[in-house]
């Protein structure tokens, strides 16, 4: 039998480097001499710090001769002052570079950090709806190894922070601020729990689908969310039901970074509702999105047929139609045991109006493909706080 091709070194270079394959880690000390990084700063999330990828990507390094250092005060939704903390870690530490390991969170953590440690710009100056800021930019190397599949944030440029003072996430970035390396080893992604195997691919499908349905002609990111969400619709419950399947790990792993690569797109008020109930109920996002997203598909499909179409046949479904979608996608959300409602998790039925007026403002929500009334987002959120499926 063929060797499957989820299970070779694959290398790509779209749209930042890509070394992809079981096993990729033990390369991490060349892979720095290459970047000419000496004294990596290893950022991670406080859930991830102790766990084993950590000592043995710290190991990998040691045996290269390269002295690395540890922060880990990262929330599952990154703060403003945390990446103040980081900063000062990286400069206490003498280091040169960063690698940023973990889920989202750690990911969008490093690349904060990487934007503000050198260039002397306030952290708030990069927020994506203002212009860029016009200063010579000078930004640390930075490596990007997902341990889940799901956030697809290995290869942008763009990280999502709280902004503690507004209760808010906003979305910073800088275009020269790219990862030099994206290191995908699916091997990472073996020790992952049911719960959170089921919460970060939902993520990554969530980001496929919602990048495909933003207006506009861009058949590279559309061929990526229809190949994301294939890969991610065939192999999430395979992964949540036998978390020690390397193929099925791998494939995730792949699906989750085109899902990623697409969202260069856009995306929509999914995740414009999801970033600001994370920012004020600390919950995690891709479980956030999960719930919210059949709410949302059902008020932005009407008159998308033919891209209703064109998911269903990239997921196998065999009805088509919008409200077939819908039900599939429901359907396959409780297969994976993800919770009918925001209510289940924790956010109070009364902060609809609130978080509804800080999600229209949100950058996401200006790419859904059906505007929307703050009413109307208010409207959502309240349905996704109480809903049954």
């Amino acid at each position: 039998m063929a060797r499957s091709k989820f299970l070779e070194p694959q290398d790509w270079t779209i749209p930042v480097p890509i070394a992809f394959g079981p096993g990729r880690l033990a390369e991490i000390g060349d892979r720095c001499r290459c970047l000419g990084i000496k004294r990596p700063m290893v950022v991670t999330d406080r859930g991830s710090h102790d766990l084993p990828f950590i000592g043995q990507l710290q190991g990998y390094l040691a045996q290269s001769g390269l002295r690395s250092g540890l922060f880990w005060d990262i929330s599952p939704n990154p703060r403003d002052d945390e990446i103040g903390a980081g900063c000062a870690a990286f400069v206490a530490g003498d280091h040169d570079g960063i690698i940023a390991i973990g889920g989202g969170s750690a990911m969008d953590g490093g690349k904060a950090i990487c934007l503000t440690v050198k260039s002397g710009v306030d952290l708030w100056a990069f927020e994506y709806e203002e212009p860029v800021p016009d200063v010579a930019p000078e930004f640390p190397a930075l490596i990007t190894i997902p341990t889940t599949a799901g956030t697809g944030a290995e290869t942008a440029s763009t990280a999502m922070v709280t902004h503690v003072g507004k209760g808010m996430k906003f979305c910073i970035w800088h275009p020269k601020c790219n990862p030099a390396l994206a290191l995908l080893d699916p091997e990472l992604t073996l020790g992952l729990p049911p719960n959170l195997t089921a919460w970060t691919g939902a993520d990554a499908m969530t980001h496929a689908i919602e990048a495909f349905l933003v207006p506009g002609f861009h058949p590279l990111c559309d061929g990526a969310a229809l190949e994301g969400l294939s890969l991610v619709a065939k192999l999430l419950p395979v992964a949540v039901r036998e978390p020690n399947n390397l193929e099925a790990r791998s494939g995730m792993l792949v699906g989750s970074c085109l899902a990623g690569i697409s969202f260069l797109k856009g995306l929509g008020l999914v995740h414009a509702i999801s970033h600001m109930v994370g920012a004020e109920y600390d919950t995690q996002h891709g479980l956030t999105n999960a719930i919210i997203l059949p709410v949302v598909l059902r008020f932005n499909l009407p008159g998308l047929d033919d891209k209703a179409i064109r998911m269903a046949d990239a997921m196998g479904i065999e009805d088509r139609s919008v409200e077939g979608l819908v039900r599939a996608v429901d359907s396959m959300l409780d297969e994976i045991e993800i919770p009918s409602s925001l209510g289940e998790i924790g956010v109070p039925g009364d902060c609809a109006g609130r978080i509804a007026r800080k999600a229209i403002q949100d950058s996401a929500a200006a790419t859904n493909p059906r505007r929307a009334t703050v009413a109307e987002i208010s409207g959502l959120v309240a349905t996704a706080i109480s809903r049954a499926r």
